[in-house]
């Protein structure tokens, strides 16, 4: 197997899986690519810049795999389930994704295009960068909700209804639309951005 730069990274995504984050390091890295790990030191000077490489191919793929066309509103919601999909396929995908420096510039040329359809319908080159940043960091967000709360009893429903007890009924109640369905909780969320987005344009 060559050892080029992305083999690494497909083979630390690969090792994310397995591990998890906290647990990533480049001699486990190495050794499932059975090589030292002094020779992971000519494509990378260290863990961070790795992990800005996998943070970098995670949104190039998802930036890649969202149906661009000319309806703003329908961009900027697949756009968001395309990066969230994306986080999620990985194992801690939204804390590596997190506060990391992108690295390739391929990502460009998705940003110019979505960009270019939403300033076409009306918005302004601000308003066009803060929506699709406001969707971004949503998707974002919660990915990162979602990979820290799912299989955790803490956050049950139930038991946290118990825990806020009868006294706040409206904080009680909400733990469902916190924890539960998250596929509906993204999807009602990404709603209230596009049609904030849309009025705001009228």
């Amino acid at each position: 197997m060559a050892l080029d730069r992305d083999t690494v990274v497909r083979t630390a995504l690969r090792v994310l899986d397995e591990v998890g984050i906290d647990n990533l390091t480049l001699r486990r890295i190495a050794t499932e690519l059975n090589v030292q790990a002094p020779a992971l030191y000519w494509h990378f000077k260290n863990k961070q810049e790795l992990v800005d490489e996998m943070a970098s191919t995670v949104l190039a793929e998802a930036v890649g795999a969202a149906e661009y066309g000319e309806d703003w509103a329908e961009l900027l919601v697949n756009y968001g389930r395309a990066l969230r999909g994306a986080l999620l396929s990985h194992r801690d995908g939204a804390k590596v994704f997190s506060g990391t420096y992108l690295t390739r510039t391929d990502v460009y040329k998705g940003q110019e295009q979505a960009l270019r359809v939403v300033t076409d319908a009306g918005f302004s080159l601000a308003e066009a960068v803060a929506g699709l940043m406001t969707v971004h960091c949503y998707a974002t967000g919660h990915a990162v909700e979602e990979q820290a709360s799912t299989d955790d009893p803490r956050y049950d429903p139930r038991a946290r209804a118990e825990r806020v007890g009868d006294e706040l009924p409206l904080a009680q109640a909400a733990g469902e639309g916190l924890f539960e369905k998250p596929d509906e909780r993204f999807e009602r969320g990404l709603a209230l951005i596009v049609n904030g987005m849309r009025k705001a344009r009228v």
